[in-house]
């Protein structure tokens, strides 16, 4: 397969650009073009242009910002498969977060004026767009109704099934990382993933976690 096709793929698989047909998803393919990154090296930091979609090929990218003691946060990772940067290559404002690959890395890019031009040709693409938008507000909606209503092992459940379907079962994350992503302190994490370290339901080692029991884990996620 081309780097095109899979970026098509990927392209595919992303709700901005899953309603696309075949002909559209190659022709906005074909305006990408590939960027290798080193482990640890930077490809943007927080106030730079937004002016790129990036898609993992192979490798990971962490989405970080800066912490008040000084120290390094990470918001997300981009695994495989994973598209970064839809706001930033629509508005073209700054960044709002670093991104730094944590081990070397493949990404296809593809850059704003070239996007915007295919989305003049293509107003469908552009209607569908709107909808992705108008999805997201509801999205960060229901994550904040989910933040003060949800209690702390339904969120942190949710997070580890969330990074596992990328990231397979061992998922390298600091405690404090995930009482950034679920809105706790890291003592409250520490404390919910020692019980269920009892329970077998995971295995905590330094930087890492892994997780021995998804379906126990899914239904907690669930609130079953």
């Amino acid at each position: 397969m081309s780097k095109q096709a899979e970026f098509a793929v990927i392209l595919k698989m992303n709700a901005m650009f899953a309603d696309l047909g075949a002909d559209e998803l190659q022709r906005l393919s074909s305006l990408c073009h590939t960027q290798h990154l080193g482990n640890g090296e930077v490809l943007f930091q927080k106030g730079d242009a937004g002016d790129a979609l990036f898609g993992v090929r192979r490798g990971q990218v962490r989405i970080e910002t800066g912490a008040s003691d000084g120290s390094r946060l990470t918001l997300n990772f981009m695994g495989p498969g994973d598209l970064f940067g839809e706001v930033a290559v629509l508005d073209g404002q700054n960044r709002t977060a670093d991104a730094t690959a944590g081990e070397a890395s493949e990404l296809f890019v593809l850059r704003r004026e070239d996007f915007l031009a295919f989305l003049e040709r293509e107003p469908k693409v552009a209607i569908r767009i709107i909808a992705l938008l108008c999805q997201r507000i509801r999205w960060q909606s229901e994550r904040m109704e989910e933040s003060m209503l949800q209690p702390l092992p339904v969120r942190l459940a949710r997070r580890l099934c969330a990074l596992a379907a990328d990231f397979g079962s061992e998922v390298h994350i600091s405690q404090e990382q995930l009482g950034v992503f679920v809105g706790a302190a890291r003592e409250s994490v520490n404390r919910q993933l020692q019980a269920w370290r009892k329970e077998a339901i995971l295995d905590l080692q330094r930087g890492r976690i892994l997780l021995r029991n998804m379906t126990k884990l899914t239904a907690i996620a669930r609130n079953e």
